[in-house]
């Protein structure tokens, strides 16, 4: 198993080879998007550490505090790709396929809606900041209904 911040790093350079700076908002959500899928098609986590569901959806917090200082601005830290498996590295491509086109508001208007990051948040007001954790059982659940199989 990867963990976030490799997983982070990946998706990172992928972008900025694409020639299109990530920020942390859109990062965070494509983790969770990672995460979600990984789980429903894969039977296991890519990464083993928690989402939390925040005002502005999921967030992986120690990779956001990673880079943070860059606050709505894209990420410029020069990134060297990590080695991911194939299974993996492949999810990620279909992962970015599907939501790298779009930005990190219309990931996390996206995210508001879906049960997860809802369920986590327990009906709090989505401008109330929680840390709640985005459990693994809800987001196989979820992204295996989306996948057709649950």
């Amino acid at each position: 198993m990867s963990n976030a911040k490799e997983i982070a790093a990946y998706l990172i350079s992928q972008f900025q080879e694409a020639g299109d700076p990530l920020d942390n908002l859109k990062l965070q959500k494509l983790l969770y998007y990672v995460q979600g899928w990984h789980l429903a098609l894969l039977d296991k986590p890519a990464f083993g550490e928690r989402l939390e569901a925040w005002v502005h959806g999921p967030v992986q917090p120690a990779t956001y505090g990673e880079y943070k200082h860059y606050r709505w601005n894209p990420i410029t830290d020069e990134v060297q790709r990590p080695k991911l498996d194939g299974e993996l590295s492949e999810l990620i491509k279909e992962v970015l396929d599907a939501y790298g086109g779009e930005t990190g508001y219309e990931l996390e208007l996206r995210t508001h809606h879906e049960p997860p990051w809802l369920e986590a948040r327990g009906g709090i007001p989505d401008d109330q900041e929680s840390n709640a954790v985005i459990s693994q059982a809800s987001m196989k659940e979820y992204f295996k209904s989306l996948a057709g199989g649950g």
